[in-house]
């Protein structure tokens, strides 16, 4: 088993360091979960490299521009890109099974400048993702303001606008993998069939040739489902898309949480193998074998 979606940092937390006794800790706590290999995927917004790269792409959405989303990337935005590197670079060369990793989320219009920024740096894999639909964070669900959206707005249309949202980070060709990739449904709000997205997200990870993540995050959440639903999984394996499996943890106890229930799923499928990456190369690993005897975090 793989968990290539692991976060070092809460989001409460603003200015962080780093610790190699906290990345040992999760390569023991997914040891313990019959994980193999982790990948660290902090958030891109973390980051002010990042942040200068697309800029404050909420104000040019066309839509009156958001001082909750400024108030967001003003908290979140003051870390080093290349200092995270070098501390997952430094993980692995103390022998932990680290894949260097980042969480990129769809910046509308500005993917070039941030794709010229990520080929500077050795990563092996690059998950993407749709947090917000231009200024509205939609899977914020401690903030008030952003769930009342859910409760005003009309939810296919949101579902709709998700789809090309996801679309639009498909065709990029910036990331390897689409993490959590029916996240819109995390506060469960869903519309009464769901097929529409179904059909976007299949054929955009099929026309740019990008592996799904299969995430035990979604029974944590509202939805109270895996990310992909089961319908949408389904559609994905008859297609032949190849997966990664996650737990999308930003602490310890989350790290490699439900994997044998991940591997249940795709293999009650007829999937055996994951999808790993290293230096954004796709390798068949099995899914569960002999060799998934738990990473050693030595």
């Amino acid at each position: 088993m793989l968990d290539y979606h692991l976060h070092l940092w809460e989001h409460s937390q603003s200015d962080v360091g780093y610790a190699l006794d906290q990345v040992a800790a999760y390569c023991e706590q997914a040891a313990r979960r019959g994980v193999t290999e982790v990948a660290l995927t902090e958030h891109a917004f973390r980051f002010r490299d990042v942040l200068s790269a697309v800029g404050d792409f909420w104000s040019r959405s066309g839509h009156e521009p958001s001082a909750a989303m400024a108030a967001y990337f003003d908290f979140h935005a003051r870390n080093d890109l290349a200092q995270y590197v070098d501390f997952a670079e430094r993980a692995r060369e103390e022998g932990l099974p680290v894949r260097v990793g980042l969480e990129v989320d769809l910046y509308r219009d500005r993917m070039e400048p941030l794709a010229q920024l990520l080929e500077q740096f050795p990563f092996d894999v690059l998950i993407g993702s749709v947090h917000w639909l231009d200024e509205w964070l939609f899977d914020d669900l401690d903030d008030e303001y952003q769930m009342e959206q859910w409760r005003i707005r009309d939810v296919d249309e949101v579902w709709r606008d998700y789809g090309r949202a996801l679309e639009e980070l498909a065709e990029s060709r910036v990331v390897d993998v689409l993490a959590h990739p029916d996240v819109i449904k995390v506060a469960g709000f869903r519309p009464d069939n769901p097929d529409s997205l179904w059909s976007v997200i299949t054929e955009a990870a099929l026309t740019a040739d990008l592996s799904v993540e299969v995430s035990s995050a979604g029974w944590f959440k509202p939805a109270n489902e895996p990310y992909p639903a089961p319908g949408l999984l389904d559609r994905l394996v008859a297609r032949g898309v190849r997966f990664t499996t996650a737990s999308d943890a930003h602490r310890l106890e989350r790290v490699g949480a439900r994997m044998d229930d991940l591997a249940t799923l795709l293999e009650s499928r007829g999937v055996h193998h994951l999808a790993s990456y290293d230096q954004r190369r796709r390798l068949d690993v099995s899914l569960r074998g002999p060799e998934d005897s738990g990473v050693s975090a030595q």
